[in-house]
């Protein structure tokens, strides 16, 4: 995927996103992050694509803290939101393609790719979260998309020092979508995880969904797809695996 196509969907997940919290009210609870109502939901977000905007707009090339989250609610809280999307859209459509700022996953070969990328995926997931908030049937996950979801997931923020996904021995989990030429092999062990885009050697446990199925269920949103294998190995991953 390229720039512009997260872009496109950056703004339609941002509308729906905001729309659906509307819909919910601030105080409806958000089934995928407990202890959350919709008012937390769009604080955090808003504040994410502030601080995302930020290194951006300014060429921040070092860590930055995120802001503070404001005091506002109902209404106004929406409209903010709103304001915070639409900054980082025309922010990232405006930007030289060269742009040079922090980015802090391994990834797409510019900054800007980065960042357009992260901000698709970040937005996508919290919409469904506003969805879940407000109920009925939400909206799908395009299926290239969802590959790539699944692939920053398992090959970015799992590479990192901060995964807690551990294990005293090696073993090995694989990812397959059912809908899409996409498989991962997950390497576990007491270092972070090492995934290939592969479906190479003996996998102890593997996961089978359609890609959305899966991008959703390996960002905890919904329970794990299909499994063969050693079941305690996915109850491992579900355990560990959050992001933080």
């Amino acid at each position: 995927m390229d720039t512009a196509g997260y872009l496109e969907i950056l703004e339609k997940e941002g509308q729906l996103l905001a729309g659906a919290a509307k819909e919910a009210g601030m105080t409806a609870s958000v089934p995928p992050c407990p202890g959350w109502a919709v008012r937390d939901l769009l604080r955090h977000t808003g504040v994410v694509h502030r601080w995302a905007t930020a290194f951006v707009a300014d060429g921040h090339t070092a860590p930055r803290p995120m802001g503070e989250q404001p005091g506002l609610d109902g209404p106004g809280l929406v409209t903010w939101y709103r304001d915070s999307h639409r900054r980082l859209v025309d922010t990232l459509a405006g930007a030289a393609p060269d742009t040079e700022c922090f980015t802090f996953l391994p990834g797409p070969s510019s900054a800007l790719a980065f960042w357009a990328r992260r901000q698709a995926h970040e937005t996508t997931v919290h919409r469904f979260d506003a969805e879940s908030a407000r109920g009925g049937v939400p909206a799908p996950v395009a299926t290239e998309f969802a590959v790539d979801g699944v692939d920053e997931l398992l090959r970015g923020f799992h590479a990192r020092r901060g995964s807690r996904v551990r294990t005293d021995r090696p073993r090995v989990l694989r990812v397959r979508a059912t809908d899409a030429d996409a498989v991962w092999t997950a390497h576990l062990s007491q270092e972070p995880p090492v995934t290939t885009r592969d479906a190479s050697g003996v996998a102890e446990c593997e996961l089978t969904g359609t890609a959305q199925e899966l991008y959703l269920a390996l960002w905890n949103r919904l329970p794990l797809p299909a499994l063969s294998g050693d079941p305690e190995l996915a109850a491992l991953w579900r355990e560990t695996s959050a992001v933080v």
